[in-house]
């Protein structure tokens, strides 16, 4: 391939990722793909002198989306030149000095404030045009809505959610709800809500980072011509701003492993380091090119990498009986810590990464964090894969699940799966008892205190032996004990999804009640077709409900649990069933709901039913990205299912 061609063809998918991430929240490649490719596209353009009109080197984002009023910058918001070279950032100051601080991974902020009141924020957008969100910035956990200048103020800064904030949330969701991907994806779906109830349950944070103006009576404030007295008069008007340190060239080096040291911990999201110049007025003399500014410049990451040998593969049960790849290396120093282990998530990854034994791979940290195979070098692609679980030793078996190949445990009696079983049944969503994790209910399964789900709610024979365990004591008992009472008082919907039963998930278990009046014994006593004959439960979780009622271990669990349990039925909206009949899928952020779960919960109060995939018998695809190319929409336009976002679903419902 020829120098030209690869370059249209680099322009190709870096604009197709750009565009994925930055307008639809999207993510089409990983950050280490990304660079390495922009990285080649640049020595292109260098080696070639030809730089293409649509290159992501010389144009700037992508137009926002048209679901919030739209407004042009007063300044263009450009992006920055990068680099991942130290030395370079050290040349680059050329004896001036500078601030190192933090590149955050979220939304970039334009916020206007006059008369020292909150009056306008915008989001980046495109660098030229951005979004107005005021509204939202108005709940952000940290932005103050009146400060004491009360000139004009215009700031940037960027709006992000922490990791713990981010791990929060997906924890408090549904475990058959699809997860945010990531704290950047979750925060410009939050900031860009057209309900700003919803945005201030996700606690965005901003931090500013840059000054654009501080004008009183006609005139600019005198910040003696000193970029870090900018940022101290922001933090004195009540702002949050981005970690920094002031750098010289003797000194930069020092500098960036401290924040490198830092990142392992660091709670909010950053892909990297900013420098920008300290005097104003030689910042401001440098001028910009087409894309970037001159006064600054962005650090990334050097992602490390280093070579070594594929020891071996280790095989890990789950409660499902998915068996997960994580593969043994020979240790190497990665970003200042040893690494040895790193996750191969399936079959179908090992496949595709000719995986064997004794391999030569390039490994590294995805930020700094997360151990990842860059590549296989030698791909001899010798694995073979186990025949037999390394938990119980029961047999295993590949199977293919939406184009996924995955290895399972087929025994039923695996001890791995036993104590994933009672972590389900133990969970939110299930009967909810607090006190009980897995590392807890390892310890009372070796002891033998638990041996079935109801011995959960005979604890207190064992109060003594409890009470001397190593972590617990009379207060977690007492705790513990008081969790396991409230949760006799529960509903059929938990108790059926707590069961564990293969494929019935919190979403089928409301189907299967309601469909059978919220009675235990019609739902014991339906057959095959009875259950399949339920719209969106089909074949295979037909015998998979109808399997585990039938063999008298399960009875015995089942009849066990029933005597210490009280269920109750969920209340019905009389009146309002106007979705009866209609099978809805829910995809993508929401804007009018605080999340899907509460979406999904609305809709099968009017009657309906949410499923998790689309199929011939899903009446709508809820969507606020009609025309995303995700795998939901391609299916729905391959079966003719229509594509509403949720204004039209709201607009259909009357509300």
């Amino acid at each position: 391939m020829n120098k030209a061609t690869r370059m249209k063809e680099l322009v190709d998918k870096l604009n197709e990722a750009s565009k994925a991430y930055y307008a639809k929240d999207e993510e089409i490649m990983s950050n280490f793909e990304y660079d390495a490719l922009y990285d080649e596209l640049v020595k292109l353009e260098e080696e070639t002198g030809v730089t293409l009109s649509n290159s992501p080197t010389v144009n700037v984002g992508y137009e926002a989306v048209d679901e919030l009023p739209k407004e042009a910058h007063e300044k263009p918001m450009l992006s920055l030149a990068k680099t991942k070279d130290r030395l370079e950032l050290q040349s680059w100051l050329n004896g001036k000095e500078a601030l190192l601080s933090w590149k955050l991974d979220g939304l970039t902020i334009v916020l206007t404030y006059e008369n020292g009141n909150l009056v306008k924020a915008v989001t980046r957008g495109n660098g030229e045009v951005g979004e107005v969100i005021t509204g939202n910035a108005r709940v952000f956990v940290n932005v103050p809505l009146k400060i004491a200048f009360k000139g004009q103020l215009v700031l940037r800064g960027e709006a992000v959610i922490t990791y713990s904030d981010f791990e929060k949330i997906n924890s408090e969701m549904a475990e058959d709800e699809e997860k945010y991907k990531n704290p950047r994806n979750l925060c410009s779906g939050s900031v860009r809500q057209l309900n700003n109830e919803i945005t201030a349950k996700r606690k965005v944070r901003f931090y500013a980072f840059s000054l654009v103006k501080a004008e009183e009576n006609g005139q600019e404030m005198d910040l003696k011509n000193d970029r870090e007295n900018q940022f101290l008069f922001l933090k004195e008007q009540g702002f949050e701003v981005v970690e920094y340190l002031r750098v010289t060239k003797e000194s930069i080096l020092s500098g960036i492993k401290q924040y490198e040291e830092k990142i392992v911990t660091y709670d909010v999201p950053s892909d990297g380091l900013v420098l920008t110049l300290c005097d104003l007025e030689y910042a401001k003399s440098l001028g910009r090119t087409a894309k970037f500014p001159r006064d600054s410049i962005a650090f990334k990451w050097q992602d490390e990498t280093k070579e070594t040998i594929l020891k071996e593969i280790e095989w890990s049960p789950s409660r499902t009986g998915l068996i997960n790849p994580v593969a043994i290396f020979e240790p190497v120093e990665l970003e200042g810590t040893t690494v040895s282990r790193a996750s191969l998530h399936n079959v179908s990854i090992v496949k595709n990464m000719q995986i064997g034994i004794g391999d030569h791979i390039m490994v590294y940290k995805a930020n700094m964090i997360i151990p990842q195979i860059a590549e296989n070098l030698t791909k001899s692609g010798n694995l073979e894969f186990p025949d037999t679980c390394p938990c119980c030793q029961g047999k295993t078996q590949i199977k293919k699940m939406n184009d996924v190949e995955a290895l399972y445990c087929i025994n039923e009696d695996c001890p791995a799966k036993k104590l994933k079983a009672f972590t389900l049944f133990v969970s939110r969503d299930a009967l909810n008892i607090d006190g009980l994790s897995e590392a807890t209910l390892e310890k009372f399964l070796a002891k033998g205190f638990i041996h079935t789900f109801g011995d959960i709610f005979r604890l207190e024979k064992f109060q003594d032996e409890i009470v001397s365990m190593e972590g617990f004591g009379k207060k977690s008992y007492d705790n513990l004990m008081q969790s396991v009472k409230k949760a006799k008082d529960t509903t059929l919907v938990r108790l059926i999804y707590g069961l564990g039963i293969t494929g019935i998930g919190l979403a089928n278990a409301k189907v299967l009640c309601k469909h059978f009046d919220y009675d235990i014994e019609k739902i014991i006593a339906a057959s095959k077709e009875d259950i399949s004959a339920i719209e969106g439960m089909g074949e295979v979780l037909a015998k998979a409900v109808v399997d585990w009622f039938q063999k008298e271990e399960n009875r015995k669990i089942l009849s066990d649990l029933l005597e210490n349990l009280q269920t109750t039925a969920p209340s019905v909206i009389v009146g309002e069933q106007t979705l009866n009949e209609k099978t809805f899928v829910i995809t993508g952020d929401v804007n009018h709901f605080a999340n899907r779960s509460e979406l999904k919960e609305f809709i099968e109060s009017r009657g309906g039913k949410v499923t998790g995939s689309v199929t011939g018998k899903t009446t709508y695809l809820i969507n606020n990205d009609v025309n995303s190319t995700s795998g939901k929409n391609k299916k729905a336009k391959e079966l003719g299912v229509p594509i509403i976002s949720e204004e039209e679903f709201l607009n259909m419902v009357g509300e």
